[in-house]
C-alpha cells in the first residue's frame, strides 16, 4: 500500500527535489503541492493524505498555524514539521499544534524516507536532543488525567511512549491494528493532546513511561 504524501512549501525548488527523490521509493506517492498554509489546508481536506511534510515559515498561513487546522480537522493524517534552522521555538510550536516529528531539511533522503514511512505508521520519533528539550518545553495539558484512561489505553498509551507503531503495538498486545488506531484516537481525546508526541511526553512526564528517543 503506497504512503500519500502532501508537499508544503513556499519554495517550488524544495518541492521539485522532494518530488524527485520521494518518486524513487514505490511505497510513496506526493498527491499534491502547496506554496502556503492555507493551501495546504484546503488541500488536505480534499486529498486527505497519510503524511504532509509542512515548511514551518510561509506566507499567508504559516506551518504551526496550517499543522493545528490539519491535525484538528484530520486526525489520521500525520505532519512531519520541516525546518531549516533547529529552533526551539519552531519545534516547540510544532509538537503542541500537533506534528508527530520534526526534520530538518538538509536530511539524507534514506532518512526522510524513513521518517515518512514511520509517520504513517504513527511512529514517534524523537533524537534525544529533542526529547529533552521537549520534555522541559512542551506541558501537557493540566486538566488531563491518566485516570480516564481504560487499562487497554494506558497500556496502548506506554506503548506509544516506547516509539512503538500501530503495528508493533497491535502485535504486541494481540489485538487488530484498527482497534490500536481506536485507542489512540480516545487516548488524544481524553488527555485534551494534538498527537502522539504529546501523548508520549504526557506519559513521560507522569511517569508512566520512558520515552523512546530514535538515534
Amino acid at each position: 500500500m503506497t504512503i500519500r504524501i502532501l508537499v508544503v512549501d513556499d519554495h517550488s525548488v524544495v518541492r521539485q527535489g522532494l518530488r524527485m527523490f520521494l518518486g524513487l521509493d514505490p511505497e510513496l506517492e506526493i498527491v499534491g503541492e502547496a506554496e502556503n498554509g492555507a493551501e495546504a489546508v484546503k488541500l488536505a481536506a480534499e486529498l486527505k493524505p497519510d503524511v504532509v511534510l509542512m515548511d514551518m515559515l510561509m506566507p499567508v498561513m504559516d506551518g504551526i498555524a496550517a499543522t493545528e487546522a490539519i491535525r484538528r480537522d484530520l486526525p489520521d493524517t500525520e505532519v512531519i514539521a520541516l525546518t531549516s534552522v533547529l529552533e526551539d521555538q519552531a519545534v516547540i510550536g510544532a509538537v503542541k499544534a500537533g506534528a508527530i516529528g520534526y526534520l530538518l531539511k538538509d536530511t539524507q533522503s534514506d532518512e526522510l524516507r524513513r521518517a515518512i514511512k514511520a509517520a504513517a505508521e504513527g511512529q514517534v520519533q524523537l533524537s534525544p536532543q529533542a526529547a529533552s528539550r521537549l520534555m522541559r518545553e512542551v506541558r501537557t495539558p493540566e486538566v488531563a488525567s491518566v485516570e480516564a484512561l481504560t487499562e487497554r489505553e494506558d497500556e496502548v498509551l506506554r506503548l506509544i511512549a516506547r516509539g512503538m507503531a500501530n503495528k508493533e503495538i497491535a502485535r504486541e498486545l494481540v489485538i487488530g491494528e484498527k482497534t490500536v488506531k481506536t485507542h489512540v484516537s480516545n487516548i488524544l481525546q481524553k488527555l485534551g493532546v494534538q498527537s502522539r508526541t504529546q501523548a508520549a511526553l504526557y506519559a513521560a512526564q507522569n511517569g508512566l513511561a520512558e520515552l523512546g528517543t530514535s538515534g
